[in-house]
């Protein structure tokens, strides 16, 4: 719905600066040339030619198969035909309003929402290079869980036991969030509680999770420790030692959850502009491709935090992750495994690998890959597949893609807003973003409207994460990182596992 524009208040709830110029609108209908999409450059092959040519183990073969997510092609359940194919208006020249989202993903469609929650009367533009639904956040494997970059002893030790006690309750309290609002708007993205379950596998990641269970406790996650044999009533993996469990996590389609969101914030007015390449950012205003809109504040909310932004510098850099997902698996072959929707789990190793059962019945695998992932990646994930699950030596993987990770340098993920500039952001969500992008919509939105709450006091608002070298050395540091984990892991490995008595 485009909301009227000349004449109309403009929101009363927002902090700071002078109301701009009446706007126009975003125009619904064709217009020339503008409004035909233009193609985007793609970068998500499986076999990316930037990577490095590091041949998979020979014993596994390469991976072949669609360079995108199983959920690419979903269909939107309350508009017609493929969601690719509901493409929105561009900009149409110059216009203004209250608050302009940069990126049309998770994170800036979750702080349209809550915007409009605060004070319906914001008038809020979010603009996109691309399309929505067609950012990493779209192509992550849709785990939603309680978790934080860095560990929570970390930020007890910078900001109290106390702060990091209330993040963790926010955490928490996120995943339930996220259920309940897309039960509430009726999206349809496939939504399910299921606990996510960590395996241990080898002696020193027994002893690594030991290690985890009791710090969780300390701050009052819930956390079940498992044998072998208490593992395999969640999946049955083979050559699991222990195992925990804990309720805070879900499953959720990506994709869908991106479109629906776009769908209910334009029903109650949000503006959203595709194929509007963003040139550059300053304080009350952002010029892009398609013309400049004037505003009392600018919402960052692409990742990486580009310049401009005062006081964070280059805080995040992008490495890959990867992911594959087979085809869909039969009935027997789930009671086999053991794996109930909504259920996550992962590996305690240091190179962790992540997997869930999908709404359409395939496994879906992922793991942080370098930066950019080597060409073998996708290879070495169905290795990994196949030394967890046996059985499914000959089943396809019929999809393998990947998708780049903000990630600070001090590992810290954060949301600030700098109120006298009008500029506002979030980065550094790495695997977590799912969660993480409902934590910082919901946060960005007292920020912006002045509400004081526990959410505008949680420690990782405001935090600062040092810079990034410029150039080159941010990904040669990112993949020698990675590779140290992929090393640590080979030398944790028995040379034989214990037979357990499931799987």
């Amino acid at each position: 719905m485009v909301r009227p524009g000349p004449g109309r208040p403009l929101g009363s709830r927002l902090v700071g600066g002078a109301a701009p110029a009446p706007r126009r609108a975003v125009r619904a209908g064709t217009r020339g040339p503008r409004l035909v999409p233009r193609p985007q450059p793609r970068d998500d092959r499986p076999h990316d030619a930037r990577a490095r040519r590091t041949p998979p183990p020979p014993h596994v073969r390469p991976v072949r198969a669609a360079a995108t997510p199983p959920w690419a092609d979903v269909r939107d359940p309350a508009g017609a035909g493929r969601v690719a194919d509901r493409h929105r208006a561009s900009l149409d020249g110059d216009t203004t309003a209250d608050v302009v989202v940069v990126g049309a993903g998770a994170t800036g469609l979750w702080t349209a929402y809550y915007l409009l929650e605060a004070d319906p009367a914001i008038d809020v533009l979010v603009v996109d290079a691309s399309t929505v639904g067609e950012g990493a956040s779209s192509r992550t494997t849709g785990w939603c869980a309680a978790r934080f970059p860095v560990a929570t002893e970390t930020l007890a030790s910078r900001y109290g036991a106390a702060a990091a006690r209330e993040l963790r309750a926010a955490l928490r309290d996120t995943v339930v969030e996220v259920g309940g609002v897309t039960a509430a708007e009726e999206i349809a993205c496939d939504f399910a509680y299921g606990g996510h379950l960590v395996l241990a596998r080898t002696p020193a990641q027994s002893a690594r999770l030991a290690e985890a269970v009791a710090s969780a406790r300390r701050w009052d996650d819930e956390v079940e420790p498992l044998d072998a044999d208490e593992a395999g009533t969640h999946l049955r993996a083979a050559g699991t030692r222990t195992a925990a469990w804990t309720p805070d996590s879900a499953r959720v389609q990506p994709r869908a959850l991106a479109t629906g969101l776009a769908r209910v914030v334009e029903q109650r007015g949000v503006r959203v502009a595709e194929r509007t390449r963003v040139l550059r950012v300053s304080p009350r205003a952002v010029v892009t491709d398609q013309g400049t809109v004037r505003c009392r504040h600018v919402v960052h909310a692409t990742g990486a935090t580009p310049p401009g932004v005062p006081g964070t510098g280059r805080a995040g850099a992008a490495t890959d992750a990867v992911a594959i997902a087979t085809e869909p698996l039969p009935a027997p072959v789930w009671h086999e495994l053991g794996l109930a929707h909504g259920t996550t789990f992962s590996v305690a190793s240091r190179r962790a690998v992540h997997g869930h059962r999908s709404a359409d019945d395939r496994l879906v695998l992922t793991a942080r890959a370098g930066a950019p992932a080597p060409s073998g990646a996708h290879a070495r994930l169905r290795a990994a597949l196949v030394d967890l699950f046996p059985s499914l030596a000959t089943r396809a993987v019929t999809h393998a893609w990947r998708w780049p990770l903000d990630v600070a340098r001090d590992g810290y993920a954060s949301v600030g807003v700098d109120p006298a500039a009008g500029l506002a952001w979030t980065h550094g969500h790495a695997e977590d973003g799912t969660a993480l992008a409902n934590l910082a919509g919901r946060t960005l939105a007292d920020l912006l409207t002045g509400t004081s709450s526990a959410l505008t006091r949680l420690p990782w608002v405001g935090h600062r994460s040092p810079a990034w070298p410029p150039g080159p050395a941010a990904t040669a540091m990112l993949t020698a990182a990675a590779w140290r984990a992929a090393w640590s892991d080979r030398t944790e490995q028995p040379a034989s596992r214990p037979r357990t008595s499931r799987g």
